[in-house]
């Protein structure tokens, strides 16, 4: 893997986690008709979202042209890295960012089978519909470009880090 894939999946765990952070607030805003802001950070960004997406990403594109294969890896890979995340949330902090207990259909209340599912679709869409789209626009930029604004965000994102640490 090239340092230029690296900064291009970089790129793309910040578009996707804030995508991610948008829907998650979207969702929160129609349920409670109030605005949440949902997740861990203080800033717009849920990482679970752009570490899942870029994971699809790297490990699942080849897949892009069997849709049922793609569909079962997404719903697979993703909902093992919200598990896991979920289960490092819990350990660290002592606190469930979600709980999906109440439903029969859920592991340690971490992953139910209604999002596995919904994760599957909707990495689906991302990678035939979503991700090129993206990886167009992405393509406008520079190599320094991407790299300065990289740097920029991952500055961004430490401080968002250890300030949402301080308060949990």
């Amino acid at each position: 893997m090239t340092a230029q894939h690296l900064y291009y999946l970089f790129q793309c765990f910040f578009i996707y986690a804030f995508l991610g952070w948008c829907t998650e607030v979207a969702f929160a805003a129609f349920k409670e008709r109030r605005f949440v802001n949902r997740g861990f950070l203080n800033g717009p960004i849920c990482p679970v979202y752009g570490f899942g997406v870029v994971a699809v990403i790297h490990f699942l594109t080849p897949l892009r042209s069997n849709l049922l294969l793609l569909y079962l890896g997404s719903a697979i890979l993703v909902t093992a890295i919200e598990w896991l995340t979920g289960f490092i949330l819990e350990k660290v902090f002592h606190n469930k960012w979600w709980d999906y207990s109440m439903r029969k259909d859920s592991i340690n209340g971490r992953i139910c089978l209604k999002n596995c599912l919904l994760f599957g679709i909707g990495s689906c869409f991302i990678i035939k519909y979503l991700y090129p789209f993206i990886e167009y626009l992405l393509s406008f930029l520079s190599y320094k470009m991407t790299i300065i604004l990289g740097t920029i965000l991952l500055i961004i994102f430490i401080i968002d880090c250890i300030a949402s640490y301080a308060i949990a």
